[in-house]
């Protein structure tokens, strides 16, 4: 249920997220996901690909700091309500959310969760029957 998503640090320039792309798409790496938070002087790149290892390995190569993260990641119905759901069980349960990301596929969301502590996360969702992506299955998506 763990997913291994990367954290790219970037200088706040322009061309610098343009370059990650590239890279990754040299080697055929697949994103499904991806994410930029950023300030004046650099920003978070988030990105759930296809080989997180592999995407990792190359992009240091090219001199990039990246990092792999733990992430959960929740399928439900693209309305609002169920998402406040999913963050509902987590606050009810005094689990943070560092942040969260979701997008949509058909009549569903994909919600990406960072949270404080990852396997209390998980156990809380699967006990509420909340359906949780393996990482297989959403790196495929």
């Amino acid at each position: 249920m763990i997913i291994h998503q990367l954290s790219v640090f970037l200088e706040n320039k322009s061309g610098r997220l343009t370059e990650v792309l590239e890279v990754l798409g040299e080697e055929n790496i697949r994103i499904t996901a991806l994410s930029v938070a950023d300030t004046a002087e650099f920003g978070i790149l988030r990105l759930i690909v296809s080989d997180p290892e592999k995407a990792r390995e190359i992009l240091k190569s090219h001199s990039f700091t990246v990092n792999l993260t733990d992430v959960i990641s929740v399928i439900a119905p693209n309305e609002a309500k169920h998402y406040a759901r999913v963050l509902k069980i987590l606050s009810d349960q005094d689990i943070s959310v560092e942040y969260t990301y979701a997008f949509s596929v058909g009549d569903k969301s994909i919600i990406i969760l960072r949270c404080g502590n990852t396997e209390e996360a998980i156990k809380a969702l699967k006990s509420h029957e909340m359906e949780l992506l393996r990482a297989s299955d959403l790196y495929k998506i």
